[in-house]
């Protein structure tokens, strides 16, 4: 494994961030979105902690960040993940190291769940999730439509051990 880097994102990473997410856009496993976002409206939907990219002298080789599921403060200990990763870092481990330190990062924020909905079609982020602790808590079936076609999503979750005990 390269000797790589975890640091909080930055908007200078966005370029490159934005790279990865259209690369997860394309698999067309990864996310119901089809279109890029820019930075404005990326920054309002994600929580301003726990935003991270793993890297290796500049090259980002992956991101992921947080987004609150609710407005209701009750749900305010509660953060559905985005985790992507580059084509060419797949497969290599630094997906694990992304998430292990997104968990740690959450559990620092007071953050208790997290939650990931996945696609059954994106096999790499069902084990990467479970390998990390998430477990299956359902099928939510045909919840959106993907260029035309119904998507089942799987909706994944791990609870804190440490906060909200």
């Amino acid at each position: 494994m390269t000797d790589v880097n975890i640091s909080t994102m930055t908007i200078e990473h966005w370029p490159q961030v934005l790279k990865i997410y259209a690369e997860g856009i394309k698999t067309g496993a990864a996310t119901f979105e089809i279109d890029l976002p820019n930075y404005k409206d990326w920054n309002q939907n994600h929580l301003e902690h726990c935003r991270l990219v793993i890297e290796s002298h500049g090259t980002i080789f992956g991101w992921a960040a947080l987004s609150p599921v609710s407005s209701r403060s009750v749900y305010r200990g509660v953060a559905e993940v985005s985790v992507y990763m580059s084509e060419k870092s797949r497969g290599m481990g630094y997906g694990t190291l992304l998430m292990n330190q997104l968990i740690y990062c959450s559990e620092k924020k007071g953050l208790w769940t997290l939650r990931s909905g996945i696609f059954p079609t994106n096999i790499a982020s069902i084990k990467l999730h479970e390998k990390v602790g998430f477990r299956l808590l359902g099928i939510r079936e045909k919840i959106g439509q993907l260029n035309g076609i119904w998507h089942d999503n799987l909706i994944y979750e791990r609870r804190s051990k440490i906060v909200g005990k």
